[in-house]
């Protein structure tokens, strides 16, 4: 039973860091346009992280529960996929690079059970293969729709007053800001609850394929909604301020996007990353004005965090496993 609450505490505090290392996806573009300061803009986003469990469906959880074959699932391999995505979270927060919490977790998570099984049969392979070509969908999806939109809005509002379309999109970025959280909340917070219904099946305390209870829903949005409320500042300058330049019409467009991907993603029970969303989102809207407009080198370094972060939190999460053996603290 200690194991199993020390598992939960570890997914909660992997929880908790996914909330500030992600919190500049909820309210970079709200605080780079001025919208809202940076302190009032983490409080809105943790709310709206918080009741999102009263939107959405915990399909996400059930899936990411069911990744790895139950036969191969103990509190041990749970345990070093979490220290995985944990260290790489605080490297690339550190760093300042909007790495992905969802895909170090993955990362995590797979990794310490390929080590474990010595081989990739252990994996739910069709689970991993569709969120694997979700790094690369919901960006480019995020980007699309981010340029579309702005597109429109700029034809609609194109003869308007500028100050004029700045006062209504100021206004206009509280409900898009909100979507967008709300999307952040249903599809992260259920990656950790999935981790811990994974952790209740190896201890026998949960029956493969159970409801999330809600005592797990309730905790993981809490802890992520508190990490919210922690900020990342470092994160939120280079997504916000670094990428591109944004008004609160470009804020609006941008947040509106991410909010139709992620809900969208959620729906159809699929972990993508919210940093890979509002990135993209915020390039294609930046892209609107002239592809200059996009600072490409910002742009290339987070690609590359990207790109890194599923084998160097799988790494990490091996090592953390091998070490477990050699201690004797697992099989």
């Amino acid at each position: 039973m200690a194991a199993l609450l020390a598992i939960v505490f570890l997914a909660l505090a992997f929880d908790y860091i996914n909330g500030f290392h992600d919190a500049a996806n909820s309210i970079a573009t709200i605080v780079s346009t001025r919208v809202m300061s940076p302190r009032a803009a983490v409080l809105w986003a943790a709310f709206f992280n918080f009741i999102a469990f009263l939107v959405f469906e915990t399909h996400v959880a059930g899936n990411i529960a069911k990744g790895v074959d139950a036969h191969w699932v103990s509190l041990t391999l749970v345990g070093a996929g979490l220290v995985g995505a944990i260290v790489w979270n605080l490297l690339t927060w550190w760093w300042g690079l909007p790495s992905s919490s969802s895909h170090a977790l993955l990362g995590g998570i797979a990794g310490a059970a390929v080590y474990k099984a010595h081989t990739l049969v252990c994996l739910d392979v069709a689970f991993f293969r569709k969120t694997a070509a979700f790094i690369v969908i919901s960006p480019l999806l995020g980007a699309v729709l981010g340029y579309i939109i702005m597109s429109i809005v700029m034809r609609i509002f194109g003869q308007t007053a500028p100050r004029k379309v700045d006062r209504g999109f100021r206004t206009a970025q509280f409900v898009s800001a909100s979507l967008y959280s709300l999307g952040h909340g249903g599809n992260d917070a259920q990656k950790t609850m999935g981790i811990i219904m994974m952790a209740l099946v190896a201890s026998g305390k949960a029956a493969k394929g159970a409801s999330v209870p809600l005592w797990v829903v309730l905790l993981c949005q809490l802890a992520m909604g508190l990490g919210t409320m922690s900020g990342g500042w470092r994160i939120v300058r280079t997504m916000g301020m670094k990428i591109t330049k944004l008004a609160p019409v470009g804020g609006f467009c941008a947040e509106t996007s991410g909010a139709i991907t992620l809900f969208s993603a959620t729906a159809l029970g699929i972990p993508v990353s919210t940093t890979h969303t509002i990135t993209g989102s915020i390039i294609g809207v930046g892209s609107t004005r002239k592809l200059s407009a996009v600072r490409w080198g910002v742009a290339g370094r987070i690609v590359w965090a990207w790109i890194l972060t599923v084998p160097a939190a799988a790494a990490v999460s091996a090592g953390a496993y091998a070490i477990a053996v050699l201690l004797g603290a697992a099989p």
